[in-house]
């Protein structure tokens, strides 16, 4: 997610003008055409191209308003994960041994919360295993993905080993939905305490109540991960902008055609080339842009720029639940690198 609250000149100019002189060229071309080559067909009424883009505008603004819906209820999502799993840990502390300060008792609300600590961050992981990002990516996506490897924390191990014990690290790697089976252990867990007695069947099926939600939530995570973005509306939406922009120097043409017979005559052919040249970049730097906006958007746990921040909000359960364990050495809340908080 990206923190800056204004997009730097030197990224606006980089961005612009990599939709811009493309723009730019091919309006140059049509123009040299007309001009030169007396090829008069070229011009054709702006009107009906400004109906096409006019159209185009309105379906690009569908498909951004649905790309954005689609990231704000993955950060509802995320933001019920971390309710639920404050309420997780105020329920092991509360429910678990009551009053039972033994080193046995702590262990077993440290191992409790710990799991939990797992899930979420096994969750983050499994969402991110697979990623857009990694078919034909950019050439500044591939830098950005490289430079900011460490910040991503996407090594299982790592992650992970903090939380679990051998055993149960080593099984989360052989089992398709490790998350899920960490939120199994948990239920098979609370069973157990009723069993022995050290646990109250009430307390049981209210804790059971939050493994429940926890897995709605991460059911909904994963509808999300598993269900692209229609691609119906994706593509065509791609392929409209490219239409209109291809066509925009003809509709132009038309625009200032008064000013190019005028300076063919006068032996000036070039002179009219600036304005209808920068219009013609500006129009398709407008639409494209306002396009890639709704395809940046439309998948909130790849590993873009634009996405739901998972490490950071994972970092801030971590902190939270620790500290309800009495732990005073706890890790820092995650800092953005180059303004982008993961």
């Amino acid at each position: 997610m990206v923190l800056q609250r204004r997009f730097s000149v030197k990224l606006l100019l980089i961005w612009g003008l990599r939709i811009g002189l493309p723009a730019m060229f091919w309006a140059i071309l049509v123009f040299g055409l007309y001009a030169t080559v007396k090829w008069q067909f070229l011009r054709v009424p702006f009107l009906p191209i400004a109906t096409v883009g006019t159209a185009v505008a309105f379906y690009v603004g569908f498909k951004n308003n649905a790309a954005y819906e689609r990231f704000w209820e993955g950060r509802k999502i995320w933001g019920g994960i971390v309710n639920s799993s404050r309420t997780w840990a105020t329920n092991v502390q509360s429910y678990i041994c009551p009053g039972d300060d033994s080193d046995e008792a702590k262990e077993l609300r440290r191992d409790l919360i710990y799991r939990q600590l797992a899930w979420i961050n096994a969750l983050r992981l499994q969402l991110r295993k697979t990623s857009r990002f990694f078919h034909k990516p950019a050439r500044t996506t591939k830098l950005r993905l490289a430079r900011h490897a460490e910040a991503m924390r996407n090594d299982w191990d790592k992650e992970l080993s903090p939380f679990l014990d051998d055993d149960e690290l080593t099984r989360s790697k052989t089992v398709a939905n490790a998350a899920t089976h960490m939120l199994t252990k948990q239920g098979a867990i609370l069973a157990r305490l009723v069993n022995e007695k050290r646990v109250d069947l009430f307390h049981q099926i209210a804790m059971m109540e939050v493994v429940e939600e926890l897995y709605t939530l991460q059911g909904k995570c994963e509808r999300i991960k598993a269900t692209p973005f229609p691609r119906q509306y994706a593509e065509y939406s791609r392929l409209f902008v490219r239409v209109f922009n291809v066509l925009v120097p003809f509709g132009l043409l038309d625009v200032f055609a008064g000013h190019v017979d005028a300076a063919t005559s006068a032996l000036q052919t070039w002179t009219p080339i600036i304005p209808m040249v920068l219009a013609s970049a500006l129009v398709s730097w407008v639409f494209t842009t306002m396009e890639g906006i709704g395809d940046s958007s439309e998948d909130p746990f790849e590993r873009s720029m634009n996405d739901v921040p998972m490490n950071a909000l994972c970092r801030v359960i971590e902190i939270d639940l620790r500290q309800m364990l009495g732990e005073t050495e706890v890790p820092e809340k995650e800092q953005a690198v180059d303004g982008i908080l993961y």
